[in-house]
């Protein structure tokens, strides 16, 4: 979907022209590239975090809620205190869970938008695996950076978790 938005010929460019301002060529360019790679980032994650996050908020005790109101607890006062604490573990988990993907980047989204133009801004280490191991045929040495990034990804994500459980009791194991 964002290819077909941000195509020289697509939604975005035309809505610019009716406005009367140049089209850009947004996929080609590299001022471009992260703004459209974090705004779909955004977008592709908020369904799934709306409902995630509107679970979660479905399981704070009315009661406590009740008992806010009652005490003069304003609506921002309840959500601090109330529903916040709630879901906190919840958010621990989501947390741990963003920390252990944290190296990985969004390969398959790079690599749909990816262009030699954008080489120089759009490269992480998955599509540098890629290009050396799979196009360059180097693969020991694309292998031994995935093991390698899989390690400190682990590091990363036994860290995270240890901190998780001495700060709030909520962790993956």
């Amino acid at each position: 979907m964002v290819k077909e938005f941000f195509y020289s010929g697509g939604t975005i460019n035309y809505v610019i022209k009716l406005l009367g301002g140049r089209p850009q060529m947004f996929l080609v360019s590299q001022r471009w590239f992260r703004t459209l790679y974090i705004g779909s980032g955004i977008w592709q994650g908020l369904g799934w975090g709306t409902i995630i996050y509107l679970a979660a908020l479905t399981n704070v005790d009315p009661q406590l809620l009740e008992a806010a109101i009652i005490d003069g607890a304003s609506r921002f006062q309840r959500v601090i205190h109330v529903s916040i604490p709630a879901i906190m573990p919840t958010i621990t988990i989501l947390l741990i869970f963003s920390v252990s993907g944290f190296l990985g980047s969004d390969f398959t989204k790079i690599i749909l938008l990816y262009t030699p133009e954008t080489y120089e801004v759009a490269d992480v280490i998955g599509t540098y695996v890629y290009r050396e191991g799979l196009l360059g045929g180097k693969f020991e040495y694309s292998t031994a950076i995935g093991l390698m990034m899989n390690v400190v990804s682990l590091i990363l994500i036994t860290i995270t978790n240890a901190i998780s459980r001495a700060v709030s009791e909520t962790s993956l194991w």
